[in-house]
């Protein structure tokens, strides 16, 4: 089968791009709003509770159905639609039911799409990351691009650069083409998604997931407005978001190489390791311009590394009719520990300060660490569906 390179690149770019102008830039639009930080915790993580409900729902339709590509569009235009309402109040109840009803279809898309550009791939999986970098390169060019705007123009254009996006993500949607029909009756002996789920290291990988998200809480709810109370202008935050999407995208490209030389359980304790560290630099010393680098450079462990290994361990351990559950339950797993960690941060950050909340963090990072090293087994990067 051909694989369609720049049409599932181009959608990475844009819904990438769109997390790009969110997770810097959400918490200081509702800033700027004038909301509490308890409030911009709350409003923040409304979206990740959706990514717990919503992708389960939708993968489990896309497996039922095999249509994920009309999935995807429909996810698309309906994200689009719903945010517009954003224009009607600014009121907490109604961004509360905004950030709801945008969230519950913009994360029923990239579960879906995920198992489409696998069932592209299929032998060729590790060619994943060649791909997936485009999403990197589309976070890097709105958060760089917005970080200046932000500066040069008032945050009352937020809402208009996220229409903008949104649009860009319908349209790519439509022109990436559905991949032939492949027939999926199960042959003897597979078993279903809750068998597979259940074989060893599946939890824990799953649990290790929710950890990491829960890990990242303060960093996408307040790094920008952490950064700001230190002196950094709104156009250095962007560079710097930038830069640690940068360090990701290099990640992508040599991810076929690291993956042949280590193991899934080694990547992936890596990246809790250097989670670990990251946000400590973050709570404590960033301040320091160059430790400030160094940590962003970090985010290669803490995002590329884990998500680029978390999808080949998705890819092997469930068979081709588990797919969408298993990007499903991953998504909403990731979403659930988001979403905590959105919770606490805001909670935390006004009454114990950076420090301590990065530091919970780090906790979070360690326990997650601990667990892959303890229930994942080393087999796992030879393992195939």
């Amino acid at each position: 089968m051909t694989v369609p390179y720049w049409r599932l690149s181009s959608f990475y770019f844009c819904y990438f791009a769109l997390l790009g102008a969110t997770a810097p830039f959400l918490s200081l639009y509702f800033h700027h709003l004038g909301f509490s930080s308890e409030h911009i915790g709350q409003l923040v993580a409304i979206p990740m509770l959706m990514r717990c409900l919503a992708p389960n729902l939708w993968g489990w339709l896309g497996d039922r159905t095999g249509r994920r590509l009309a999935i995807v569009r429909f996810g698309a235009c309906c994200t689009l639609i719903a945010f517009a309402g954003i224009y009607l109040s600014h009121s907490y109840a109604w961004l509360a039911l905004i950030m709801a009803l945008h969230a519950f279809f913009w994360h029923a898309v990239l579960p879906q799409f995920e198992a489409i550009t696998l069932a592209y791939l299929q032998e060729r999986a590790a060619l994943y990351s060649r791909i997936r970098l485009w999403g990197s390169v589309g976070f890097i060019a709105a958060v760089a691009l917005l970080g200046y705007v932000f500066q040069w123009f008032s945050l009352d254009v937020y809402p208009a650069a996220l229409l903008i996006i949104m649009a860009g993500i319908v349209i790519s949607s439509v022109w990436v083409p559905a991949p032939a029909t492949v027939k999926v009756d199960a042959p003897a002996g597979e078993s279903g998604f809750l068998a597979r789920l259940r074989q060893p290291g599946g939890i824990a990988f799953y649990i290790g997931a929710a950890l990491m998200q829960l890990s990242h809480g303060p960093y996408y709810t307040f790094l920008t407005l952490h950064l700001e109370s230190l002196g950094y202008s709104r156009g250095v935050i962007g560079q710097l978001w930038a830069l640690g999407v940068i360090a990701e995208v290099l990640i992508f490209l040599v991810m076929p190489r690291l993956l042949a030389l280590f193991s899934l359980k080694q990547v992936l304790a890596a990246s809790f390791l250097l989670a670990v560290l990251r946000w400590q630099l973050l709570g404590n010393l960033a301040d320091h311009l160059a430790i400030l680098l160094f940590a962003q450079l970090l985010h290669a462990a803490t995002f590329g590394f884990f998500h680029a290994a978390a999808i080949h361990f998705i890819q092997r351990r469930f068979g081709l009719r588990q797919q969408g559950q298993g990007q499903a339950f991953y998504a909403a797993l990731s979403g659930t520990g988001g979403a905590l960690g959105a919770l606490y941060s805001g909670y935390s950050w006004q009454a114990l300060g950076p420090a301590w909340t990065f530091g919970f963090a780090s906790l979070a990072a360690l326990a997650g660490a601990v667990l892959i090293i303890i229930r994942l087994e080393d087999r796992y990067h030879d393992e195939s569906p």
